[in-house]
C-alpha cells in the first residue's frame, strides 16, 4: 500500500502569526504635531540668532570702519617719521664726522679757507635789468 499512496510532506506545525499592534491614528498624527513643534521652535530659536548677530554686526561694522581709517592714518604718520628719523640720523651721522668738520664748519659760520676763492654766481638777465633801470 504504501507504494500506491501519495508521499506528503511531512506536517509541520502551523505558525500563528503574531499581531504586530499598529500605532493608532492619534498617536502617528501626536508624533506629526510634536515634529512641527519642535522644527518650528527650532526655527524661531534660529531666527532670533540671526537677527541678534545681524543686530551686533551693523553696531560693530561702522567701528570696525573706523578704526581701519585711524590705522591708515597711524600708518602714515609712522611713514613720514621713519623718513623724518632716517634724515635726522644721517645728518647726526654727519655733523660727528671728524672727516667733514671743515665742511660743516663753512656752511655754518660762512667763513672759508684762505686758500679758497669765493665764486658767485650772476643771472645774466637780472644783471642787465639793474642795468636799464639805473641809467635813466
Amino acid at each position: 500500500m504504501n507504494a500506491f499512496q501519495p508521499s506528503r510532506p511531512p506536517l509541520q506545525p502551523v505558525k500563528q502569526r503574531r499581531s504586530v499592534p499598529r500605532p493608532k491614528k492619534h498617536l502617528r498624527q501626536r508624533s506629526y504635531q510634536i515634529m512641527a513643534l519642535e522644527t518650528s521652535a527650532k526655527i524661531t530659536v534660529n531666527l532670533v540668532m540671526l537677527t541678534a548677530s545681524i543686530s551686533a554686526l551693523t553696531q560693530l561694522l561702522p567701528y570696525h570702519w573706523l578704526q581701519q581709517d585711524r590705522l591708515r592714518e597711524i600708518r602714515t604718520e609712522v611713514k613720514l617719521m621713519d623718513e623724518r628719523v632716517n634724515n635726522l640720523r644721517s645728518e647726526f651721522s654727519r655733523n660727528f664726522d671728524p672727516s667733514q668738520a671743515n665742511s660743516i664748519r663753512q656752511e655754518q659760520s660762512y667763513r672759508f679757507i684762505p686758500s679758497q676763492r669765493q665764486i658767485v654766481l650772476i643771472d645774466p638777465d637780472t644783471k642787465g635789468a639793474e642795468q636799464s633801470d639805473s641809467t635813466p
